[in-house]
């Protein structure tokens, strides 16, 4: 018998068999040697340990039930975003929350020599410290940024840029609207532009950054923009003040700029491309994200040393097939694959009957045998992503 033959046939057929880490409609489900575990789920399983790794609404659940494992900040952030986690907990033997980078209390989780990145960030940026990454087989990530277009800059030039227009501004009296996400790049601007004179924030972004403050972080105490209208403080200008990102037709962004002139400056990582507009809404666009640009998480792949890698989130397809180009095993996590549901039982038995008779017949008559039936397990691996109710996935 040809053992080189047996020994390849043992891992294609393995190859086939539905893996242990699924997409499906509840989120990504992993399969665990304690029980399933969801990773950013929907809804929270009862049976399950479900996993938050951050308080951004895309990533909250919308129903309670089971054991929700996340950092105490995600639960303090999750509760002012309108979320109250019942049954959580900080730590469970055998997962190890990681620093991911990405905002307050962000983590990744470690677990069975699988390491889920949530959305992550590898680049210091003030009191956000860059990602730890730690070594693992099976790389579940993020790419948000994943094409090489998106290679953003370095903090300080941004801060340089923005410092050089705000001085331009207010050298002709006018005051500064700096936009950036509630959680995340608000507490960022704070600190970056805490130097400007007098500085007021949005209502919104008054609570989160007093949140912020609770956790040790230092950021300047700011009037919210409710008491300094009230006061009449707008009236003297310039001014800067740091609020969400909005869009032109909010009707408090209206006001800032019929009633007293304030131009914008929108920061997102999106801001890098012309292709994406929504990243480009401000009456000037910075470049700045939370999230790893294409060049990062290309070494964070690579620094992880993970054996398989699946991408969720952004440009799943072109950056599985950069790290494939690279020598690494990688390929988009696509919802309702046929790794979503039950493959079906006469399909499993013919595929064991032919691996089971690669044992007692010569090789090339049972391999061949073998071969169709794993063609076929392709063929509708592949087209049950095409034809399930979401389709192709959504790159943006």
């Amino acid at each position: 018998m040809n053992q080189t033959c047996n020994l390849y046939q043992i891992q294609y057929f393995l190859f086939l068999l539905p893996s242990k880490v699924r997409m499906t409609k509840n989120g990504i489900l992993c399969e665990s040697e304690t029980g399933n575990v969801y990773l950013d789920p929907k809804k929270t399983d009862l049976d399950g340990i479900n996993f938050v790794s951050h308080a951004h609404s895309d990533h909250l659940p919308s129903k309670n039930g089971g054991t929700i494992l996340s950092s105490i900040e995600t639960n303090e952030i999750s509760e002012i975003r309108g979320f109250t986690m019942k049954n959580h907990v900080e730590s469970i033997d055998g997962f190890s929350l990681i620093d991911s980078g990405h905002v307050l209390g962000s983590k990744g989780l470690l677990f069975d020599d699988i390491f889920y990145t949530g959305d992550i960030c590898t680049r210091d940026r003030g009191f956000l410290k860059a990602a730890k990454i730690p070594k693992c087989k099976t790389l579940i990530t993020e790419c948000t940024f994943g094409l090489p277009e998106f290679s953003f800059p370095k903090m300080d030039e941004i801060q340089n840029k923005v410092n050089q227009l705000i001085g331009d501004l207010y050298a002709k009296g006018i005051p500064v609207i700096l936009m950036g996400y509630q959680l995340g790049k608000a507490q960022t601007l704070t600190q970056m532009f805490g130097h400007w004179d007098p500085l007021y924030v949005h209502d919104s972004i008054k609570e989160m950054n007093s949140l912020h403050q609770k956790f040790g972080v230092s950021l300047k105490d700011c009037t919210g923009h409710s008491e300094a209208q009230k006061n009449g403080s707008l009236d003297k200008k310039p001014w800067v003040m740091i609020t969400p990102v909005l869009s032109a037709k909010n009707k408090f962004l209206q006001e800032m700029k019929s009633k007293y002139g304030a131009v914008t400056i929108g920061f997102s990582g999106w801001a890098q491309s012309t292709k994406f507009s929504f990243g480009r809404r401000a009456d000037y666009s910075v470049t700045m994200s939370d999230h790893c640009d294409f060049n990062e998480l290309v070494d964070m792949v690579v620094k992880s040393g993970a054996e398989q890698v699946y991408t969720i989130h952004g440009f799943v397809d072109e950056f599985a097939a950069h790290l494939n180009k690279m020598g690494i095993a990688a390929q988009p996590l696509i919802k309702n694959s046929l790794d979503s549901f039950t493959i079906p039982s006469f399909i499993l038995v013919v595929c064991c009957a032919y691996f089971l008779a690669s044992c007692m017949f010569p090789s090339e008559i049972a391999f061949s045998y073998f071969t169709v039936a794993s063609f076929l397990i392709c063929f509708l691996r592949s087209i049950s992503a095409v034809f399930s109710d979401g389709g192709f996935p959504s790159n943006t």
